[in-house]
């Protein structure tokens, strides 16, 4: 008896199509629409909608709060603290330091003012080409992927999830970058692949990883 629906990452499969007899349009509140099965929603009738910059700035504001967050400690010195130790943790300004975004779009153009703001170095990847006018504002370099994952100390994934992106950063990808390098991922789980990113995160390939969403949600136990 369902006519529309305003969905979040709710998964819209054929079996799910074929229960909605009614279903006219699917309405994404958000950008990503890589939980909506787009062929089974075409052979239904379905429109598939979504809502782009609906998070930009709250997506942005965490990537910079995930850098923050390691620059600075902050969750090291909680904890030993809270321990009742009390010494100091060698933190690092950010103008120190190189930040990657992967994928500029307007997510990832969020995530460079901020950057610049704090006064980083700010590289980036993309495979579509980006306006020139804005790489100059924000000072921002662009590079293959294999390059920008040599270059950065933090890693940002701002990409749509999509059959390129999918394990963007697997094992090979973990073994191009800085021991002292950050990865963090406000995008979507299945760009990184996570069991080369745990094994990464043991051998100290790399030096930390902030993770807002994961391949499989909610976690297994």
């Amino acid at each position: 008896s369902i006519d529309g629906v305003i969905c979040g990452d709710d998964r819209f499969t054929e079996r799910v199509l074929e229960k909605a007899r009614r279903l006219k349009v699917i309405s994404k509140w958000g950008t990503g629409i890589d939980s909506i099965d787009r062929e089974a929603c075409a052979r239904h009738g379905v429109r598939v909608c979504n809502t782009p910059n609906a998070f930009t700035d709250p997506v942005a504001d965490s990537v910079l709060a995930y850098v923050l967050a390691f620059a600075r400690n902050v969750t090291a010195m909680h904890e030993t603290m809270k321990r009742g130790t009390w010494h100091k943790v060698q933190g690092h300004a950010l103008c120190e330091r190189t930040l990657g975004i992967i994928g500029v779009g307007n997510i990832g153009s969020a995530v460079a003012r901020r950057a610049r703001a704090f006064g980083m170095k700010i590289i980036g990847n993309d495979i579509r080409e980006i306006d020139p006018v804005f790489l100059a504002e924000y000072g921002m370099t662009m590079l293959p992927l294999h390059e920008l994952l040599r270059a950065a100390d933090y890693i940002s994934v701002n990409c749509d999830l999509n059959p390129t992106s999918r394990h963007l950063l697997d094992a090979r990808a973990f073994s191009q970058m800085k021991s002292t390098a950050v990865v963090i991922n406000c995008a979507r789980g299945p760009i990184i692949e996570e069991p080369a990113l745990i094994e990464a995160l043991r051998q100290g390939k790399i030096a930390g990883a902030g993770m807002d969403v994961f391949e499989e949600e909610p976690l297994p136990s």
